[in-house]
């Protein structure tokens, strides 16, 4: 095995792709995605049970087919990794046993690692090396996440979470209020852009500040994110023009609750950066891939001096490629591998990179 450049197999089961990755270092060769998400359209949402049984379908094809377009054997594969949590649990349960089997079949090492710290780690894929003073916003369906990244491997910490309605849920909701189906994000970003931001202003969540005498603190969840405040403030709004037999005017609704969501997101993005010294900030998650998030972020890291990095939109999104990345991280820092006696963790924090053996 060679620690610079370790090959690594990553198999990403959370949610409603099945992604299977190969890396060799920070060398991507091939990421293999089958998502399911046209099986929960129907449903306005994904159907843990379905993602379950999609994942047994296309798991040995996906592996297959990866393995193919590397041009590699098993064989050659020196450790895999595994995502062993967040997610959903049958959909995580799908991808462990999997990943467990191949390793007792082949005798590689095995390697349970963190679903959110493995979208820091495609990073690898599109730059080498991560910079010093480090931060990452995790933007996605399920997570809405500020994190410190003093080491990619084996240090990261939660600046600030989701405390209810993670973004990607909130787009999902308010699309089907305004009656735009699933998934809502790229079908309001796309008519947001013929609606006026400023039309309806609707209310930014946890971001008034506390005050303790005469003294305004930012208070104590100053980083973390709310939505579902916005999203019922969308309900009503929408209720109302009903009520008085007027057009819903989707498109300024569309504009004005996607201009919320970002204006929230990156405000508390760039100062949880400034108050934790950090001067890089990486964006990552499904929900990366929007337009308007990407452009305000960009604005405000540039007039507080951080340099932002945003993977390619492929790499954004879940998949195998960034479990394989951070796997290859872990092999060539000497962390140990887990092992074969784990289980998922549908709450897996931060902190846990990888679970211990």
């Amino acid at each position: 095995m060679s620690l610079t450049a370790p090959l690594v197999l990553g198999i990403e089961s959370s949610c409603d792709e099945t992604g299977v990755g190969i890396v060799r270092g920070t060398e991507l060769l091939v990421n293999a995605v089958a998502s399911s998400m046209e099986e929960h359209v129907r449903f306005g949402g994904v159907i843990p049970e379905i993602a379950s049984r999609a994942h047994l379908d296309a798991f040995v094809p996906t592996l297959s087919s990866a393995l193919k377009d590397a041009g590699v054997s098993l064989d050659e594969i020196d450790a895999i990794a595994v995502t062993s949590g967040p997610g959903l649990s049958g959909a995580l349960m799908v991808g462990v046993s999997a990943a467990k089997a191949l390793a007792l079949a082949t005798g590689k090492p095995l390697y349970a690692i963190n679903h959110l710290v493995a979208h820091v780690g495609v990073g690898i894929l599109d730059g080498g090396k991560l910079p010093e003073n480090l931060g990452a916003l995790l933007v996605s369906g399920g997570h809405t996440e500020i994190l410190q990244v003093n080491s990619l491997a084996s240090d990261v910490r939660l600046l600030g979470a989701t405390i209810d309605d993670a973004a990607g849920e909130a787009y999902d909701k308010v699309a089907r209020l305004l009656g735009l189906g699933y998934p809502g994000g790229p079908v309001i970003d796309r008519i947001a852009k013929d609606g006026d931001p400023k039309a309806i202003r609707f209310p930014r969540g946890l971001t008034l500040p506390k005050f303790i005498g005469t003294a305004e603190e930012p208070g104590k969840h100053r980083h973390d994110f709310s939505f579902s405040g916005l999203k019922t403030a969308v309900a009503r709004c929408v209720e109302q023009y009903q009520k008085r037999g007027e057009e819903v005017p989707v498109a300024d609704i569309a504009a004005g609750f996607q201009e919320a969501v970002v204006d929230v997101i990156t405000s508390k993005a760039v100062r949880a950066c400034q108050e934790h010294g950090l001067t890089n900030l990486m964006l990552g998650g499904g929900v990366a891939a929007n337009s308007r998030l990407r452009e305000l972020l960009a604005a405000r890291c540039a007039s507080a001096g951080i340099t932002l990095r945003v993977p390619p939109r492929n790499l954004c999104t879940d998949n195998g490629a960034m479990v394989a990345a951070l796997g290859a991280q872990l092999v060539a820092g000497g962390i140990a591998p887990t092992g074969l006696g784990f289980s998922t963790d549908s709450g897996q924090p931060v902190s846990l990179v990888s679970l211990v053996a």
